[in-house]
């Protein structure tokens, strides 16, 4: 029996999030991805935070030749979940997955070093300025395709007055303090650049926004409910207006209205 260290419903936010992850992921960033990729041999890639394996889902079947994937994630359960699955490469090549429990903060380079590609999708923004030093370091001398990090800008249409206050408070949830971590949130995109750039590798970066209406009414809906909930935790104040709001925001959803536009970005290292 696997013990998981998240919430139980945390792999079902993963399954409703992913369609929308995979159409926004940087088709520009992917093409100069497989451009440094050799062609004489088969393909190893490592996806750090690995979930329940949607970033080789996703990356795998747009990849040609034979790979290995190698899935890090410490929760045992989303490892299960990712091991399931059946990959084939873009021109039917089999994909093999190894998955490893891993806690990816304490990676050296010695753990990626047969990598041809380090990929991981919505992690940098739940990282420390440390921590990400550390990943920087282990990926130095790899190509490294991060996306879906969340930039801290989310654009509603139609508008309300609130937006922009709940928006600032959820933000600053990302960049609480937890369990003795520092998160970085919105500010992780820059942080990764730099420390990058410390070391002398280029870095691409390129948008990657959600764009989601009423074809995505659920994700909508679920997202906006913990998003409101972040920012109450992280301000108490305002819990007499959260209520209306998410309530107002809900019907909206239900009725078709509401669209959103949540701004992330992929970045394209090596």
């Amino acid at each position: 029996m696997t013990t998981s260290l998240l919430p139980p419903d945390f792999a079902d936010w993963l399954r409703l999030r992913e369609p929308a992850d995979a159409a926004a992921r940087s088709a520009e960033l992917l093409d100069a991805a497989r451009r440094r990729l050799p062609a004489d041999r088969p393909l190893v890639v490592h996806d750090l935070g690995s979930g329940t394996g949607s970033m080789a889902r996703w990356l795998a079947p747009r990849l040609p030749g034979p790979q290995r994937w190698v899935l890090h994630e410490r929760d045992a359960d989303l490892l299960a979940r990712a091991a399931a699955g059946k990959l084939v490469a873009a021109d039917g090549s089999p994909v093999t997955v190894l998955t490893r429990g891993s806690d990816i903060t304490r990676l050296g380079a010695a753990d990626l070093a047969d990598a041809h590609l380090i990929t991981a999708s919505a992690l940098l923004d739940m990282l420390t300025a440390d921590e990400i030093e550390r990943i920087v370091a282990a990926c130095a001398g790899h190509p490294a395709l991060f996306a879906i990090s969340v930039l801290g800008r989310v654009r509603f249409t139609p508008a309300d007055p609130l937006d922009a206050e709940f928006e600032a408070a959820f933000n600053a949830h990302q960049r609480r303090t937890a369990g003795g971590r520092a998160l970085l949130g919105p500010d992780a995109v820059d942080a990764t650049v730099a420390a990058f750039g410390r070391r002398g590798v280029p870095v691409r970066v390129r948008p990657s926004p959600w764009r989601l209406g009423p074809e995505q009414a659920a994700l909508i809906a679920e997202w906006l409910v913990g998003w409101v909930g972040a920012a109450v935790e992280e301000r108490p104040d305002l819990s007499g207006v959260a209520g209306a709001y998410r309530e107002r925001r809900l019907a909206e959803v239900a009725d078709g209205r509401l669209r959103v536009v949540l701004h992330h970005a992929d970045l394209l290292a090596g």
